[in-house]
């Protein structure tokens, strides 16, 4: 039996959604906000989704996400979701900005002083200091 071409078109938009949700997650809930009910219908009030959008719109996306999936049970995939997007919204995972100023500022070829307070670097080259 031929398959709708509809349905081929639109069996990828969850996956492309997942992954705008993690790179813009305010812009994914605030689109899911306006224009469906996924989230109110997991919060069913509108003062927690706002709080979520402003602190931590991860966590609230893993939350109405949860929700749906489970039928307003916790399951554990419901729970892995959760966690992974609390640790997500709290900087735990992935890299933060001070790191990423430490490595461009702190490794080859940088400048003279990072920012960090430290003493300057001293350039040898073939045993004499150049710098």
């Amino acid at each position: 039996m031929p398959s709708d071409p509809r349905v081929s078109k639109l069996e990828n938009v969850p996956c492309l959604i997942g992954c705008l949700a993690l790179s813009a997650p305010r812009v994914v809930l605030l689109v899911l906000w306006l224009f469906t009910d996924y989230v109110g219908w997991a919060y069913e009030t509108k003062f927690w989704p706002f709080l979520g959008w402003i602190f931590l719109p991860t966590t609230t996306l893993a939350y109405a996400f949860a929700m749906h999936y489970g039928e307003r049970a916790w399951t554990p995939i419901g729970i892995a979701a959760m966690v992974t997007a609390l640790l997500i919204d709290l900087g735990l995972l992935g890299t933060s900005s001070r790191s990423r100023r430490r490595r461009a500022g702190g490794g080859d070829g940088g400048s003279g002083s990072s920012g960090g307070g430290g003493a300057p670097r001293e350039i040898v080259i073939e045993g004499r200091r150049v710098g």
